[in-house]
């Protein structure tokens, strides 16, 4: 292994490739400590240092900022607003068809999509940025903490840090496509990688200090079980055979040989996660907002929401959780992969699996496989997302235990195709991968 790390860097330009990328990392972590301008970065560590963290609703995007949000750096919004505005025009071509008919179009329509995407980023962000100053002027980023964050609360610093918080994440933005395009991987998952990475070691220092050795070791040993699991299933697949049947081009025949449709058990990979969190946020946000003026009494519901749907250790909040989170895996792979689709594409080629016919037979088979195999992968999605919040009840571990949910599932998946990349690239020059 080594070795072979040893090869990667003696090749010139995949050498080329890998330090362009950590050199992209590097800024990427660095502007997550670069205060924006009118932040007071003295009270804001204080508060930190405190124990004052933000509610369920900001978790996951302090997660996919590494930390950057409570920091409330030029960075502070991560890679979460091209998260949202990638599902959100993937979502839209089932429902628009001019966004489907650009998706078929090749590589030129594809082009479009992701100058949409770029455009709906920038506004997310602008959006966000808003809402993040607001809470952050009004003390709801941390609560409890009665020093202020932004000491100068004018509108001329307000709209400065708004701008230099979208302006953070289009930077962002373009950092990841110049990965993509010059570095090593996809650079938005690397980026979303290096930001789970870099809470690993306050989160595992935090249950040393607080739980002592045997629960961290615990915690370890749990963690790599719950790794094998993960590469385990995200390397599973279903193989299904198709047979391309001979046919003379010319004076030539072409065809005839077998291949395989490899339906993954995880097609949905971490969205469905995200989207039930996102669901579950919404009862708290509701809630927030209709909270009793001074000498008035609390409504039931917005009690009985604030008992069960705010914290990740209550029942209710576990059990709608994973039920969400099969529902939304269910409901991602009917939007993704569409087996008539796949069937008119085999039959166009003339290929055809074998003791099937060919047509509509061939797609309601392809609907029967899928609709089986996504029963253990949604099962699975939500075994691995209830392990933070089990600890959460277990050593009191906060909501961002490092070995589960959308963090573990993230690096492992990003960590597998990443050394992919690696090892065609080596395979190419040397004959020989990272991997034997």
């Amino acid at each position: 292994m080594l070795s072979a790390f040893g090869r990667a860097f003696r090749t010139p330009d995949l050498r080329r490739k890998l330090l362009f990328t950590l050199g992209i990392i590097t800024i990427f972590r660095l502007g997550a400590f670069i205060p924006s301008p009118g932040v007071d970065y003295q009270n804001v560590q204080q508060c930190l240092q405190n124990g004052q963290t933000a509610g369920g609703l900001y978790q996951l995007v302090n997660l996919f900022s590494g930390g950057a949000l409570l920091q409330v750096s030029i960075f502070a919004l991560g890679i979460m607003p091209y998260i949202t505005a990638s599902i959100i025009v993937q979502l839209l071509r089932v429902v628009i068809p001019r966004f489907q008919q650009l998706y078929e179009e090749g590589a030129s329509g594809q082009s479009k999509l992701t100058q949409y995407t770029r455009y709906l980023t920038i506004a997310l962000g602008l959006l966000n940025a808003t809402t993040l100053v607001s809470l952050a002027r009004s003390g709801q980023l941390l609560p409890g903490c009665a020093l202020p964050i932004i000491p100068d609360d004018s509108i001329i610093t307000t709209i400065l840090i708004i701008i230099t918080l979208t302006a953070g994440t289009g930077l962002i933005m373009w950092m990841g496509e110049l990965v993509t395009e010059k570095g090593v991987g996809n650079g938005m998952s690397l980026l979303i990688f290096t930001s789970i990475a870099a809470t690993f070691p306050t989160s595992l220092g935090a249950i040393w200090t607080s739980q002592g050795p045997a629960t961290f070791f615990t915690v370890l040993a749990v963690g790599l079980l719950t790794v094998a699991l993960v590469v385990f299933v995200e390397q599973s697949q279903r193989r299904v055979p198709v047979q391309y049947a001979k046919r003379m081009i010319g004076r030539r025949t072409v065809g005839g040989t077998s291949t395989y449709i490899p339906i993954k058990v995880n097609m949905a990979g971490v969205i469905p996660v995200i989207f039930a969190s996102s669901m579950l946020y919404l009862p708290g946000l509701i809630a927030q907002f209709n909270q009793p003026q001074q000498g008035e009494q609390l409504q039931p519901w917005v009690e009985w929401i604030n008992n069960n749907l705010v914290r990740g250790d209550q029942p209710i909040y576990m059990v709608l959780y994973f039920a969400m989170i099969v529902f939304f895996t269910y409901f991602y792979v009917a939007i993704t992969f569409n087996p008539e689709e796949v069937s008119d594409n085999m039959k166009k080629y003339g290929g055809f699996i074998p003791g099937i016919r060919a047509g509509k037979p061939t797609a309601d088979y392809l609907q029967y496989v899928l609709s089986r195999i996504t029963l253990p992968g949604a099962l699975y999605l939500g075994f691995v997302a209830l392990i933070p919040l089990v600890a959460l009840v277990l050593i009191n571990a906060n909501q961002n235990f490092p070995f589960g949910g959308t963090s573990i599932l993230i690096m492992v998946g990003v960590g597998l195709e990443t050394v992919k990349q690696i090892d065609a690239q080596l395979q190419q020059r040397h004959y020989e991968g990272l991997l034997r």
